[in-house]
């Protein structure tokens, strides 16, 4: 796809040579169309489980997305769309997941409008394939907009609406030591008109004391198509440097759920409580340099902040790399899930491989 498109890019840049000869003038190409980059990937899965009364085991086309990157002046600006076999609630197959432009002329504060990701986690902005799992974390999940608790429709951790973000405080060597991020949302999701007329406003702020550090805390205040209110907040600390890679979140939510993601009505599900939480903590090392990297996530999420509604899941796994663009993703996980009515059969076994690629 991307030869394609600068095979046409060059033929339209012939036609206006020759035209231009033919009037004795010259044409260029536009910089904004020598800035466009095309890029994307593909994630192919099977997974099996043996849970009580759903064991399965299958083949799942998990993710395709497209992306045109470019830049205008002192604008960045990106189109991205993806396809699935498996969407999410309330979503079609294939859908626009980002659509913005950036002001980026000044580290110190650049300006970002459109649909994007929301500015809350530090694991939300990563891309599926770097976060190096199966999923992202069954809280991120839940209480980031991917299959909000709240009804809105799987988002992938995206909304619509103007963020303001910056770095700051660099050092002796240029490597700033503070971060921080503001956005005002619709607070209802991707390619989803304001419902409530009622804004979230989502804020983060980090320090970055050494090279590869990070430690955080966000929060969000909003609501949800006249649900009722939505107040959370997150900590969060990573080590990334040398393919060595150590995070842990904790994210809390406060506000009544619906019955389930993409649940479009106001109906409040009394029984998941007005609270939930949940945490994970990470780690994923080199084996092999640049090959093979060995993983192990522990990760809890509660519905309702009770245990009695937790789920926990112990994951290991093996990631390799054939090239930088292709890779195989296996892990194994013992799931504990105390939803399940029968005490007997919270327990089972989850397996999942994937091979990624990019283009």
């Amino acid at each position: 796809m991307k030869k394609l498109l600068t095979a046409g890019l060059m033929m339209m840049a012939f036609a206006l040579s020759v035209n231009a000869q033919e009037k004795n003038t010259t044409i260029e190409v536009p910089q904004w169309v020598k800035n466009i980059k095309m890029s994307g990937y593909g994630m192919l899965q099977y997974q099996a489980e043996d849970k009580e009364d759903g064991k399965h085991n299958e083949f799942n086309l998990r993710l395709m997305r497209l992306i045109l990157d470019g830049k205008i002046g002192d604008f960045d600006w990106r189109i991205q769309g993806q396809g699935t076999s498996n969407a999410g609630p309330g979503n079609s197959t294939f859908m626009l997941v980002d659509l913005y432009t950036e002001w980026a002329k000044y580290k110190e504060c650049r300006v970002k409008v459109g649909q994007f990701k929301r500015a809350f986690s530090f694991e939300n902005p990563m891309n599926p394939i770097t976060q190096g799992w199966y999923s992202y974390a069954m809280v991120i999940n839940n209480l980031v907009a991917f299959g909000d608790r709240t009804g809105e429709k799987a988002s992938s951790g995206r909304d619509i609406g103007l963020q303001v973000q910056g770095d700051l405080f660099p050092n002796s060597k240029g490597r700033r030591l503070l971060h921080y991020q503001v956005g005002v949302y619709n607070g209802e999701g991707i390619n989803q008109k304001d419902l409530d007329n009622r804004k979230d406003v989502i804020g983060g702020l980090w320090v970055m004391p050494v090279e590869g550090v990070r430690v955080g805390a966000f929060g969000w205040t909003g609501s949800r198509n006249g649900i009722g209110e939505k107040n959370r907040y997150a900590f969060s600390a990573e080590y990334d440097k040398n393919e060595y890679t150590f995070r842990a979140e904790y994210i809390h939510s406060q506000g009544w759920g619906a019955a389930k993601a993409g649940d479009n009505t106001r109906v409040i599900d009394i029984s998941k409580g007005d609270k939930a939480d949940g945490w994970y903590a990470l780690g994923i090392v080199p084996v092999v340099k640049s090959k093979l990297h060995a993983k192990a996530r522990y990760q809890c999420y509660r519905q309702s902040k009770e245990w009695d509604s937790s789920k926990t899941m112990y994951e290991v796994g093996l990631n390799y790399f054939f090239t930088k663009n292709l890779q195989l993703n296996a892990e194994y996980a013992r799931v504990n899930d105390r939803s399940i009515a029968n005490p007997d059969k919270h327990n089972y076994n989850f397996v999942d491989v994937q091979l990624d690629f990019r283009f």
